[in-house]
């Protein structure tokens, strides 16, 4: 079973969409022993950073989220939820993120004929061996929309990058916890893809 965290961030009915179509039995829910008892744990995310983060604590998810972590279950961020993964954001100054991996959030730079957010599609340089993208070859076409931007500390826990306006780490997988910028359920057979990779992982 995919629990699919709610915390009344977007976009999590899409990602519901496209984990059904996989043949997955999915729960989107905040229940603490659904959670925990999931074989996979996915948290979606449109939105404010500041904004989810108190979601999550308010709904007494931010410790649910480090205790999946801590046993092992493989964990997927998704746009938003890539970024909560980190310690904090330019966003929301002051708020602190999950700090479940090492990094900070960065506004996009502004640049002459660029629109910031950055939204459409975009093509990844892929980590040689990057678990998420077993079986994709070349320069896969994904899905962004978001102004904000993970500057990664650790250079190995970068699976993916893009460029726009900066290099951007676009995915990142440690251990069991693994994350994506942009829009796996919006980024079509690629897409699709990813998040059946991610369904398949073995239990590391």
């Amino acid at each position: 079973m995919v629990a699919v965290i709610d915390y009344d961030a977007g976009n999590i009915k899409s990602v519901e969409k496209a984990l059904l179509y996989l043949g997955q039995d999915v729960k989107v829910t905040r229940d603490k022993n659904v959670i925990l008892s999931a074989d996979r744990v996915i948290l979606p995310g449109v939105g404010a950073f500041g904004d989810a983060m108190g979601k999550l604590r308010s709904y007494g998810l931010e410790e649910v989220i480090k205790e999946v972590v801590s046993q092992g279950t493989p964990f997927l961020g998704i746009c938003l939820g890539l970024q909560l993964l980190f310690e904090d954001s330019d966003e929301t100054p002051g708020v602190k993120g999950l700090g479940l991996l090492p990094g900070s959030i960065r506004r996009i730079p502004d640049k002459e004929g660029l629109k910031i957010p950055h939204m459409g599609w975009n093509s990844l340089d892929i980590r040689e061996g990057a678990s998420l993208f077993q079986g994709i070859e070349g320069h896969p076409y994904v899905y962004f929309v978001h102004s904000y931007y993970l500057s990664a500390k650790r250079e190995e826990d970068v699976a993916a990058t893009t460029f726009y306006s900066t290099k951007i780490h676009a995915s990142v997988e440690h251990d069991n916890i693994f994350a994506c910028q942009f829009h796996p359920e919006k980024s079509s057979e690629v897409g699709l893809k990813i998040l059946d990779n991610f369904i398949h992982l073995e239990n590391r």
